[in-house]
Protein backbone atom coordinates (compact mmCIF):
# COMPACT_ATOMS: atom_id res chain seq x y z
CA UNK A 1 0.00 0.00 0.00
CA UNK A 2 2.79 2.68 1.12
CA UNK A 3 5.10 1.92 -1.95
CA UNK A 4 1.88 2.54 -4.42
CA UNK A 5 1.33 5.69 -2.65
CA UNK A 6 4.94 6.69 -3.46
CA UNK A 7 4.67 5.55 -6.77
CA UNK A 8 1.04 7.22 -7.17
CA UNK A 9 3.16 10.59 -5.75
CA UNK A 10 6.00 10.38 -7.63
CA UNK A 11 4.37 10.13 -11.07
CA UNK A 12 2.31 12.88 -10.02
CA UNK A 13 5.32 14.92 -9.24
CA UNK A 14 7.39 14.44 -12.39
CA UNK A 15 4.15 14.39 -14.81
CA UNK A 16 4.75 16.53 -17.43
CA UNK A 17 2.94 20.06 -16.55
CA UNK A 18 3.27 21.27 -20.68
CA UNK A 19 2.96 18.55 -23.75
CA UNK A 20 3.52 20.00 -27.36
CA UNK A 21 0.76 18.06 -29.16
CA UNK A 22 3.42 18.50 -32.26
CA UNK A 23 6.65 19.33 -33.30
CA UNK A 24 6.83 23.31 -33.50
CA UNK A 25 9.66 25.47 -33.26
CA UNK A 26 9.74 26.65 -29.40
CA UNK A 27 12.32 29.27 -27.66
CA UNK A 28 15.21 27.65 -25.48
CA UNK A 29 13.62 28.80 -22.42
CA UNK A 30 10.21 26.95 -23.05
CA UNK A 31 12.06 24.02 -23.74
CA UNK A 32 14.12 24.79 -20.57
CA UNK A 33 10.69 24.50 -18.78
CA UNK A 34 9.30 20.92 -20.57
CA UNK A 35 12.43 19.22 -20.11
CA UNK A 36 12.49 19.95 -16.21
CA UNK A 37 8.60 20.01 -16.06
CA UNK A 38 7.99 23.43 -14.38
CA UNK A 39 5.20 25.63 -14.76
CA UNK A 40 4.60 29.10 -15.78
CA UNK A 41 3.90 29.81 -11.37
CA UNK A 42 7.69 28.29 -11.06
CA UNK A 43 9.18 30.58 -14.07
CA UNK A 44 12.58 30.56 -13.70
CA UNK A 45 13.13 34.35 -14.79
CA UNK A 46 12.82 37.15 -12.50
CA UNK A 47 8.87 38.48 -11.82
CA UNK A 48 7.68 40.82 -14.69
CA UNK A 49 11.21 41.39 -16.51
CA UNK A 50 10.82 40.77 -20.33
CA UNK A 51 11.99 36.94 -20.30
CA UNK A 52 9.10 36.21 -17.80
CA UNK A 53 6.70 37.87 -19.85
CA UNK A 54 8.00 36.65 -22.75
CA UNK A 55 7.45 33.25 -21.55
CA UNK A 56 3.92 33.34 -20.78
CA UNK A 57 2.79 35.24 -23.82
CA UNK A 58 4.42 32.24 -25.72
CA UNK A 59 2.66 29.52 -23.90
CA UNK A 60 -0.08 31.19 -24.04
CA UNK A 61 0.07 31.83 -27.91
CA UNK A 62 0.94 28.04 -28.47
CA UNK A 63 -2.25 27.15 -26.11
CA UNK A 64 -4.62 29.00 -28.06
CA UNK A 65 -3.33 27.59 -31.47
CA UNK A 66 -3.86 23.90 -29.96
CA UNK A 67 0.15 23.17 -30.33
CA UNK A 68 0.45 22.82 -26.43
CA UNK A 69 -1.57 20.98 -23.83
CA UNK A 70 -1.49 22.84 -19.96
CA UNK A 71 -1.88 20.01 -17.30
CA UNK A 72 -1.57 22.82 -14.46
CA UNK A 73 -5.16 24.85 -13.67
CA UNK A 74 -3.04 27.61 -12.36
CA UNK A 75 -1.35 27.75 -15.97
CA UNK A 76 -4.34 27.93 -17.86
CA UNK A 77 -5.63 30.61 -14.99
CA UNK A 78 -2.25 32.53 -15.90
CA UNK A 79 -2.73 32.59 -19.73
CA UNK A 80 -6.53 33.37 -19.63
CA UNK A 81 -5.78 36.40 -17.58
CA UNK A 82 -3.78 39.70 -19.58
CA UNK A 83 -0.66 39.30 -17.33
CA UNK A 84 2.24 39.47 -20.17
CA UNK A 85 0.23 41.79 -22.87
CA UNK A 86 0.85 45.17 -23.37
CA UNK A 87 -0.16 48.48 -24.38
CA UNK A 88 1.94 51.49 -25.93
CA UNK A 89 1.06 54.77 -24.19
CA UNK A 90 1.30 58.01 -25.77
CA UNK A 91 4.70 58.62 -24.94
CA UNK A 92 6.08 55.37 -26.32
CA UNK A 93 6.34 53.69 -23.00
CA UNK A 94 5.12 49.85 -22.54
CA UNK A 95 3.73 49.09 -20.08
CA UNK A 96 2.62 45.62 -19.22
CA UNK A 97 -0.97 44.91 -18.32
CA UNK A 98 -2.99 42.74 -15.00
CA UNK A 99 0.80 43.38 -13.11
CA UNK A 100 1.62 46.02 -10.66
CA UNK A 101 3.87 48.67 -11.76
CA UNK A 102 7.13 47.71 -10.57
CA UNK A 103 9.83 50.85 -11.53
CA UNK A 104 7.68 53.84 -10.88
CA UNK A 105 4.52 52.89 -8.27
CA UNK A 106 6.25 50.39 -5.74
CA UNK A 107 9.16 52.28 -5.63
CA UNK A 108 8.14 55.79 -5.49
CA UNK A 109 6.58 57.29 -2.27
CA UNK A 110 3.48 58.71 -2.37
CA UNK A 111 1.02 60.99 0.34
CA UNK A 112 -1.65 58.93 2.11
CA UNK A 113 -3.61 61.52 4.94
CA UNK A 114 0.00 63.43 5.01
CA UNK A 115 2.29 60.11 5.31
CA UNK A 116 4.70 58.69 2.75
CA UNK A 117 3.79 55.36 1.28
CA UNK A 118 4.57 52.62 -0.95
CA UNK A 119 2.53 52.09 -3.89
CA UNK A 120 1.53 48.46 -5.05
CA UNK A 121 3.20 47.08 -2.18
CA UNK A 122 1.04 45.11 0.16
CA UNK A 123 2.25 44.34 3.97
CA UNK A 124 0.32 42.96 6.85
CA UNK A 125 -1.78 44.46 8.93
CA UNK A 126 -1.44 42.80 12.89
CA UNK A 127 -4.02 45.09 14.04
CA UNK A 128 -6.62 44.44 11.83
CA UNK A 129 -9.42 44.94 10.55
CA UNK A 130 -8.31 42.97 7.60
CA UNK A 131 -5.08 40.46 7.03
CA UNK A 132 -3.62 43.00 4.62
CA UNK A 133 -3.39 46.12 2.93
CA UNK A 134 -2.30 47.98 0.10
CA UNK A 135 -1.98 51.47 -1.37
CA UNK A 136 -3.01 52.35 -4.91
CA UNK A 137 -3.20 54.96 -6.95
CA UNK A 138 -7.10 56.15 -7.89
CA UNK A 139 -8.73 56.67 -11.70
CA UNK A 140 -8.49 60.32 -9.86
CA UNK A 141 -5.17 60.61 -8.98
CA UNK A 142 -5.46 60.01 -5.45
CA UNK A 143 -3.57 57.60 -3.22
CA UNK A 144 -6.31 54.67 -1.52
CA UNK A 145 -5.52 52.30 1.01
CA UNK A 146 -7.72 48.65 0.05
CA UNK A 147 -7.49 46.29 2.63
CA UNK A 148 -8.24 42.65 2.19
CA UNK A 149 -8.29 39.20 3.76
CA UNK A 150 -9.81 37.70 6.63
CA UNK A 151 -7.34 38.04 9.74
CA UNK A 152 -8.98 34.89 11.07
CA UNK A 153 -8.20 32.63 8.21
CA UNK A 154 -5.17 31.67 6.64
CA UNK A 155 -4.14 31.55 3.23
CA UNK A 156 -3.85 28.09 2.05
CA UNK A 157 -2.90 28.34 -1.72
CA UNK A 158 -0.83 25.66 -1.36
CA UNK A 159 -3.57 23.27 -1.50
CA UNK A 160 -4.81 22.78 -5.04
CA UNK A 161 -8.51 21.72 -4.39
CA UNK A 162 -8.66 24.95 -2.11
CA UNK A 163 -7.25 27.29 -4.55
CA UNK A 164 -9.51 26.31 -7.10
CA UNK A 165 -12.01 26.72 -4.86
CA UNK A 166 -11.59 30.24 -4.19
CA UNK A 167 -10.73 31.34 -7.69
CA UNK A 168 -14.41 29.91 -9.22
CA UNK A 169 -15.72 31.32 -5.78
CA UNK A 170 -14.36 34.94 -6.17
CA UNK A 171 -14.23 34.93 -10.06
CA UNK A 172 -10.64 35.81 -9.41
CA UNK A 173 -10.57 35.70 -13.75
CA UNK A 174 -12.28 38.71 -13.80
CA UNK A 175 -10.59 40.95 -11.16
CA UNK A 176 -9.12 43.56 -12.99
CA UNK A 177 -9.17 46.52 -11.07
CA UNK A 178 -6.33 46.89 -8.05
CA UNK A 179 -8.18 49.54 -6.17
CA UNK A 180 -10.46 46.73 -5.27
CA UNK A 181 -9.72 44.00 -2.77
CA UNK A 182 -10.84 41.24 -4.97
CA UNK A 183 -8.14 42.18 -7.12
CA UNK A 184 -5.19 42.18 -4.22
CA UNK A 185 -7.18 38.67 -2.94
CA UNK A 186 -7.13 36.93 -5.69
CA UNK A 187 -3.39 38.23 -6.88
CA UNK A 188 -2.05 37.86 -2.90
CA UNK A 189 0.45 35.06 -3.79
CA UNK A 190 2.64 37.32 -6.24
CA UNK A 191 3.93 38.45 -2.88
CA UNK A 192 4.41 35.67 -1.09
CA UNK A 193 7.70 36.41 -0.07
CA UNK A 194 6.96 39.95 1.00
CA UNK A 195 3.73 38.24 3.09
CA UNK A 196 5.71 35.23 4.19
CA UNK A 197 3.19 32.93 2.15
CA UNK A 198 4.39 29.03 1.62
CA UNK A 199 3.19 28.99 -1.95
CA UNK A 200 3.27 30.95 -5.19
CA UNK A 201 0.37 28.85 -6.26
CA UNK A 202 -2.37 31.38 -8.19
CA UNK A 203 -5.23 32.10 -5.51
Amino acid sequence: MLENIVKKVLLEEFKPKMVLNESTEISDDLKYHLENSLTLSENVFRVYSDSYFNLINEVRDLYYSGHLDLEDENDIWIIESDLGKSVTLDNGKVVYLDAPFEVEETITEAKHRGKNVKLNSPFRTPGGPKKFAVYVKTPGGGVKKVTFGDPNLRVRNANKARAKSFRARHNCAQKKDRTTAGYWSCNVSRYRKKLGLKSSRSW
